[in-house]
């Protein structure tokens, strides 16, 4: 399981090893956001497992890498990977994950390439005790704080943004956690919801706009889980409490929970495409089920885009909800006309040309029997970049159906995302440089119809003001510096140094610390002195 010379695996049984996955991908056209957050506070308990199946449920929001960081009270004990969590987590690695505080990660990157030293938690020594912190956002001052950072002598292992936030809590713990992340929300700036692990506290905060989601909930009574979505509150039989506010801060500890205020309040802005794809459909948004929400854009296309037609289809699985609530509005029967292919996702088998050529065809395939001789309205979620929502007209039209609608529950994406959905480039954006009907002529479509801005503001019931929707309207609510170009790779220039393995460093840029067997489980002591200046 742990990453070899070579940056390949381990083989869990037998001889043949393998290497990490190629870079096909059937969901390329899709966004993607950076990750998922988990965290749970439960004396007595070991929190590892019950991390794990939260993580298990936040799957959806990144792919590349997994990881958990529990401490038992004086240690510690981080595990991480690139993989999915089912890949990155067995009995073996759960059992070496003592204790009952944790925080849990699921990466998809958009800060920093998908390598092994990007993933998440990243523990950070300070004078006072091992901190690990695990971030979903992006940060736009990266940049700026690094280069502060490492003026004052700290070193970077890695080369993403929420590293950042982790040097940069523990460059102000002056014995005083809460004050130093105080501090640091004070000095980030852009789109973040944080979990940071101490050795006797859980410690959850959001930015002044709360971009990205966060909730917390009560477990058994007196213990304590904040996620990013609801849906992994459900696996573990939380209850939820309620979503953490922009900017504030929460610390669970011993003492219980406590809340501190928003630092500089500003008007929410919660990601709209958190609504239409990113988070699960049974989870839950600002008090209402996201289930519900696409259904009610379901019936917004079909008021703002109706058409003749005898069937109506979703591509699975996130355009099924406004699917089916297009249907209920037109009246036209819903079908399935698209089987996914649930288990191909990021190959492990590179592809050779011919399958590359099939492209979509490896992820779904048309049920003729449902298409043949119909007139089919086909709903999505979203077009992006438009290199897949061809294919899949294509292959509608090849199973027989005499005319094929799209509808999309969203408007065009015509301005690039800053915080923390990888569509970071606007002349990768299919809206941003062809009009609806250059678009529909494209992907092959009789017709194409996007739903309004206030089509889905209706379907949410809730006021414009209350969201982002910088990438359908350009109004971002916080400033982009005008030379910014956020991409993956932003700080892949400013050689970060690599720490020698097997250790971490700390805050002052030192090896501290010590990895476990095969390096699979790190272990921080607790320092009981401070480390000199």
């Amino acid at each position: 399981m742990g990453a070899d010379s070579a940056g390949g695996h381990e083989p869990r049984h037998g001889s043949i090893a393998s290497f990490p996955p190629a870079t096909f991908d059937p969901e390329a056209d899709r966004p993607h956001d950076e990750c998922g957050v988990f965290g749970i506070f439960a004396p007595g308990t070991q929190v590892a497992r019950l991390t794990y199946f939260g993580l298990y449920a936040l799957q959806h929001r990144g792919q590349e890498s997994a990881g958990i960081a529990v401490s038992d009270g004086d240690r510690i004990h981080c595990h991480k990977e690139m993989g999915l969590v089912s890949q990155v987590f067995d009995e073996e690695v759960l059992q070496r994950l003592p204790g009952s505080i944790g925080i849990g990660h699921t990466r998809y990157s958009t800060t920093g390439s998908s390598v092994l030293c990007n993933a998440q938690p990243i523990v950070v020594q300070t004078p006072y005790g091992p901190i690990a912190v695990a971030h979903n956002g992006n940060i736009i001052n990266t940049r700026t704080l690094r280069q502060r950072l490492e003026g004052e002598g700290i070193r970077f292992e890695s080369t993403n943004d929420s590293e950042v936030i982790a040097r940069c809590i523990g460059s102000l713990h002056k014995g005083d956690i809460v004050r130093a992340v105080r501090e640091t929300m004070a000095e980030v700036e852009g789109a973040y919801s944080v979990v940071v692990l101490t050795p006797t506290q859980l410690l959850a905060f959001r930015d002044p706009n709360g971009i990205r989601p966060l909730c917390v909930a009560a477990l058994n009574g007196s213990d304590f889980v904040v996620s990013s979505e609801t849906c992994a509150l459900n696996v573990i039989g939380a209850r939820l409490i309620r979503e953490i506010e922009p900017g504030e801060l929460v610390v669970i500890d011993h003492d219980g929970l406590t809340e501190y205020a928003p630092v500089f309040p500003q008007r929410p802005a919660m990601c709209m495409f958190e609504f239409i794809y990113l988070a699960r459909p049974d989870s839950n948004i600002y008090g209402r089920s996201l289930h519900a929400v696409r259904r009610r854009m379901g019936h917004e296309l079909w008021n703002e885009s109706p058409c003749d037609a005898s069937v109506v289809i979703p591509v699975p699985d996130t355009g099924i909800p406004a699917a089916i609530g297009f249907s209920e509005a037109a009246r036209v029967p819903f079908s399935e006309g698209l089987i996914k292919n649930r288990y191909i996702g990021r190959t492990f088998i590179e592809p050779d040309q011919r399958m590359r050529e099939l492209g979509v065809r490896m992820k779904l395939s048309a049920l003729k029997e449902n298409l043949a001789g119909r007139k089919v309205v086909m709903v999505d979620d979203s077009i992006v970049r438009g290199t897949t929502t061809g294919q899949i007209v294509k292959l509608i039209r090849e199973a027989g159906a005499t005319q094929v609608h799209v509808r999309i529950s969203s408007p065009p994406v015509k301005w690039p995302c800053f915080y923390g959905i990888d569509m970071a480039d606007r002349k990768d954006l299919i809206a941003a440089k062809r009009s609806i009907e250059e678009i529909r002529e494209h992907i092959g479509a009789d017709s194409l119809g996007y739903l309004s801005l206030k089509g889905m503001l209706k379907a949410i019931g809730m006021p414009r003001d209350r969201f982002c929707h910088a990438c359908f309207s350009g109004d971002y609510p916080i400033p982009i510096p005008k030379d910014l170009r956020v991409s993956k790779f932003a700080l892949e220039g400013q050689n970060a140094a690599p720490a020698p393995e097997g250790a971490l460093l700390d805050g002052h840029g030192r090896a501290g610390g010590h990895a476990g067997p095969n390096g699979r489980v790190i272990q921080i002591e607790g320092l009981k002195d401070p480390i000199p200046a």
